[in-house]
């Protein structure tokens, strides 16, 4: 049986002003749903479709904790850590398809 993986995620919409993090175990299936207007709320409201950054962890808690540390934290700090991995802001969905 293959490892559990679990995932943060930053989402986006089109022109990069809202930005929403989430914590999955199926990141695919997951921005499947805010793409396709399959989640309720936030995401859905502000059109966030867009994965701009993600992280792998090997346990829920690790990753539950990261999520919580990354909401906790500025929209600065959210912008600098995606600018870092991904400068142009690029829809990284079709990579991990």
């Amino acid at each position: 049986m293959p490892p559990k993986e679990f995932f943060i995620y930053i989402l986006t919409n089109i022109s990069n002003t809202v930005l929403y993090v989430g914590v999955t175990n199926n990141l695919i299936r997951r921005v499947f749903e805010h793409r396709n207007k399959l989640a309720d709320g936030f995401s859905n409201k502000y059109n966030l479709n867009k994965l701009v950054h993600f992280e792998i962890y090997s346990d829920a808690e690790s990753a539950l904790s990261r999520e919580k540390q990354l909401k906790g934290g500025s929209r600065q700090k959210k912008l600098e850590l995606i600018k870092k991995n991904n400068p142009q802001f690029k829809d990284l969905y079709n990579e991990i398809i």
